[in-house]
């Protein structure tokens, strides 16, 4: 009796059937990878500005008033020497945050959106053109009630 000798491994058929199915697989999965950075940024810009609004309203159940927008954020960080000095300062934060894409985070009071406006032009920076598109600020995060409505900066 003759015994047939089979040889282990894969024909190139099988081999293609699997290349496919990964190409298949990595067409769906990538670009729903691809998002997660840009979704995570969009995040911390929202942390970011909870944080800095949650250390102004200590400030100001501290001193009575927000910061003034010449004093600006860096009155969280540092006691500011111009009117109105604050007469309870401490510090609020231990650094200004910067938002995910470098640039430093506005502030205005009063504000246009409320009595204090907080945001960060997003992804475009302060170049991104006119348009409020792409912009995270206090008035448009979920959940907030620093008050509504869309008008730019």
């Amino acid at each position: 009796m003759r015994i047939r000798q089979q040889s282990s491994g894969f024909t190139l058929i099988e081999v293609m059937v699997v290349v496919v199915i990964l190409g298949i697989l990595a067409s769906i999965i990538v670009p729903k990878i691809m998002n997660k950075p840009d979704e995570a940024r969009v995040v911390k810009a929202k942390q970011d500005i909870r944080a800095i609004q949650s250390a102004l309203e200590m400030y100001k159940l501290d001193n009575f008033v927000y910061p003034t927008t010449d004093q600006g954020l860096q009155a969280l960080v540092t006691k500011p020497t111009t009117d109105p000095v604050p007469p309870h300062w401490k510090q609020y934060l231990d650094r200004l945050p910067i938002d995910p894409w470098d640039y430093p985070y506005q502030y205005l009071n009063p504000g246009v959106h409320g009595p204090i406006d907080i945001w960060t032009y997003g992804p475009k920076g302060p170049s991104g053109g006119s348009t409020d598109a792409g912009v995270i600020g206090n008035w448009n995060l979920e959940g907030s009630n620093t008050g509504t409505g869309n008008s730019g900066h």
